[in-house]
């Protein structure tokens, strides 16, 4: 394997209704109410254009406020069982890279507005990409040990575990 240095810049900042990752909901459709604002630096602001037309958008950003104690087993906040770290969604991973699909209320400027965020106030955004469900939605998918928890995803808070 080749050893290669990856450096990322952030290229904004995800401001949102959440202080602390203790009692944040735990994924976005946990979040439906909660609004927050994907900011991105100016030099980045043209890369907004036609981004209105889309109704969600992924965010790709840093876990700037997960311990740095890494595990490759964990136990999700939607399981009691010790999981895999790479089947689970646990913010401490070794390159600290978090995921979100969030639905957009509006694009203005530099600032596009968003509803169903699930991060903490102040995160570094890597990178936006629009959803698209034909691409992003397989119709074969499954979904692992996480079948018999999606029923509390919506109602669950996270805890200190990742803190």
């Amino acid at each position: 394997m080749t050893e290669e240095i990856v450096a990322y810049e952030p290229i904004g900042v995800i401001q949102s209704p959440f202080d602390s990752p203790e009692g944040m909901p735990v994924q976005p459709i946990g979040a439906s109410d909660a609004v927050g604002t994907v900011e991105v630096d100016d030099a980045y602001a043209d890369g907004l254009m036609d981004l209105e037309g889309f109704s969600h958008c992924i965010l790709l950003y840093h876990f700037h406020r997960a311990g740095d104690d890494v595990s490759m087993q964990v136990e999700p906040f939607l399981d009691e069982t010790d999981r895999g770290l790479f089947s689970t969604r646990a913010p401490q991973r070794p390159n600290r890279i978090g995921l979100s699909v969030v639905q957009i209320d509006s694009v203005d400027g530099r600032e596009v507005n968003v509803r169903g965020i699930d991060v903490v106030d102040g995160t570094p955004l890597v990178d936006l990409k629009p959803f698209v469900p034909d691409f992003d939605v397989p119709d074969d998918a499954d979904t692992g040990w996480m079948d018999a928890s999606t029923s509390t995803v919506r109602s669950k808070r996270a805890d200190d575990r990742f803190c």
